[in-house]
């Protein structure tokens, strides 16, 4: 019986010692598996490296006290915050995941270099805006969001964004829907404004990052590298400080992220 064998071994030892064009394609075949399975968890690595999600907004936007909603379910009085606060947050998923929560000072003399310290870290952002002084400081919150988004560091790793629109149970806050059409106007004007940004000496552009979408067309959030979405929310609650936070939305978020 091994007699029998012994041509048909002969044959398989004669194909991988000089391998015709099936075996090259099965090598390959393999080949790309392997690498692409390595790209794969790469990718992976440097995402569950990344923890964070970051709170970020102007002052008075509500996000220190979300960050208190989110943690203990109970209401607080808060003021402006000078440093950052940090806690781990259980997701309300399947999986129970942990993430850590970062709520960074809003102030214009700190945000950035607060930023600058988190943002290499962060899985997620959540920008939260004031519904009701949107209008007022509509030119405000685009100017920081801009930088936020023309960072280096967040275009390479392009966290999750969430717009949270907080405080709608004022009668008068704006509706996410028309929060998102002002800051993609204001934004598609700050674009055109820092590409016209004068030249220094040596040819170099002084305003920074200039590009922000697709170039020729006017901006929107879906040109961006991540995911953008909005909500409507309130930290507060619509029956004030002896209620729940309205937040179902951003939990599903944080959830669905985490």
């Amino acid at each position: 019986m091994a007699s029998g064998l012994e041509p048909h071994l002969e044959a398989l030892r004669r194909e991988m010692a000089a391998p015709g064009p099936a075996m090259l394609s099965v090598l390959l075949a393999l080949f790309v598996v392997v690498i692409t399975f390595l790209i794969w968890r790469f990718v992976q690595g440097r995402r569950s490296s990344r923890k964070a999600v970051l709170l970020l907004g102007l002052c008075d936007a509500g996000k220190t006290l979300l960050f208190a909603r989110l943690l203990t379910g109970r209401y607080r009085d808060t003021q402006t915050s000078i440093t950052d606060s940090s806690a781990v947050y259980r997701a309300r998923n399947d999986k129970g995941a942990n993430v850590t929560l970062i709520d960074l000072p809003g102030h214009e003399s700190l945000r950035l270099q607060f930023l600058e310290r988190f943002k290499a870290a962060a899985r997620a952002i959540v920008f939260v805006v004031d519904s009701v002084a949107f209008q007022r400081e509509v030119k405000d919150v685009a100017e920081f969001l801009y930088q936020v988004l023309v960072d280096s560091t967040v275009l390479k790793n392009a966290p999750a964004l969430l717009i949270a629109c907080n405080k709608q149970d004022v009668t008068m806050a704006k509706s996410a829907k028309l929060i998102q059409q002002q800051l993609e106007k204001e934004l598609n004007t700050l674009r055109v404004t820092r590409s016209a940004a004068p030249t220094s000496l040596d040819g170099s552009a002084t305003g920074g990052p200039a590009q922000l979408g697709k170039k020729g067309k006017d901006f929107d959030f879906s040109q961006l590298p991540m995911k953008v979405e909005f909500v409507e929310c309130s930290a507060r609650g619509s029956k004030g400080e002896e209620g729940d936070a309205d937040f179902e939305g951003l939990e599903k978020w944080l959830a669905k992220i985490a």
